[in-house]
């Protein structure tokens, strides 16, 4: 799959969680993988349904105020590292968070961190989440009949480097 997207839609936020249920059974330990997308547009509820497949202690949510979390896994398997890039500002920060110690250990999900993380691997699988068109993604729209619906992300998954070639990744 190394450099060839895979591009998608993803209904609401369960379709989103559930994505990311699919995607952990492709990750394992050592794994990066990059998140993309403006606010609401649902990269830590893609990283919920990763959480939550992985088995891992602690409650999945935006680490935007403490910049990273370690969720240990609860049995059998790799941590959880979810980080957020959003208030870093330069690659000293970015290594102060010691990011790359854990790397090999854990899949590490950093989310805002495009033009700053790519030099943690050369491996590493790069998702962008964006809203869909007429509300914030998670927000309910209503139609002209008067129906609610959810606004649907588009999703775009590529893998990069030799890690994740040839790589089934999961059907969006």
């Amino acid at each position: 799959m190394s450099d060839e997207a895979r591009v998608g839609t993803l209904a609401d936020p369960d379709a989103t969680r559930a994505y990311g249920r699919a995607l952990a059974a492709v990750l394992r330990a050592g794994d990066l993988v990059l998140l993309t997308g403006p606010l609401g547009a649902g990269k830590t509820t893609l990283v919920q349904g990763l959480g939550e497949a992985m088995g891992v202690r602690g409650q999945v949510a935006s680490p935007t105020f403490i910049i990273a979390r370690v969720h240990p896994p609860l049995e059998e398997g790799p941590a959880l590292v979810h980080a957020d890039a959003y208030r870093l500002g330069s690659l000293d920060e970015l290594e102060a968070l010691d990011l790359d110690t854990s790397l090999e250990d854990s899949v590490t999900v950093v989310e805002w961190g495009e033009g700053l993380v790519e030099v943690l691997s050369a491996d590493r699988l790069e998702i962008t989440l964006d809203r869909g068109h007429g509300g914030d993604a998670g927000e309910v729209a209503e139609t002209a009949v008067g129906e609610d619906v959810a606004v649907p992300r588009r999703i775009t998954v590529r893998g990069v480097g030799e890690r994740w070639a040839g790589v089934a990744l999961p059907p969006v």
